[in-house]
């Protein structure tokens, strides 16, 4: 049976609301292990078939505990896990696309293969309480993370990613 890993991290609830999501939804077609970034590593990576990367943008960058999970992931599966396919969620105050390209230049590095399109939740909040607030996803976003979950899962399970 295929392994699907999702790598998260999340300070106000919003990304791990939406790795749970994706979780919920794959766990019924393949094995699902969801892991936060700061537990996470290469053994994690190896041991799987494909992943889902999902953290939240932080000053226009990935968040730091995934940066963290990254830097020491890197270089010991560099050359190990070519071609396994990934998807990335992040959450957003306004945009998340820098965080996307940071991810997507990592994934490159490891020359997985993206099988779908990043998605990005945007959750409007602008000032500095709204930031730090605990975030509620929305139904209707958490249903575009099933998505991305089931489908990723399906593909794998079918061999298509």
């Amino acid at each position: 049976m295929k392994t699907l890993l999702i790598v998260y991290h999340s300070r106000t609830g919003g990304s791990r609301q939406m790795a749970e999501a994706a979780a919920e939804a794959a766990r019924p077609e393949i094995a699902t292990i969801l892991k936060q970034a700061d537990q996470a590593g290469p053994q994690d990576l190896l041991g799987a078939d494909g992943y889902i990367f999902c953290a939240p943008e932080n000053l226009a960058a990935i968040a730091g505990v995934m940066k963290d999970f990254f830097d020491r992931s890197y270089y010991p599966v560099l050359g190990k896990i070519e071609g396994r396919p990934y998807a990335q969620m992040v959450c957003a105050g306004s945009d998340g696309q820098n965080a996307v390209r940071q991810t997507a230049r990592i994934a490159t590095g490891w020359r997985l293969k993206e099988a779908l399109p990043p998605l990005i939740v945007c959750t409007h909040a602008q000032t500095p309480e709204e930031i730090l607030a605990p975030k509620t996803i929305p139904e209707d976003q958490l249903a575009l993370c099933r998505e991305l979950g089931a489908t990723l899962a399906a593909g794998m399970s079918m061999g298509i990613f």
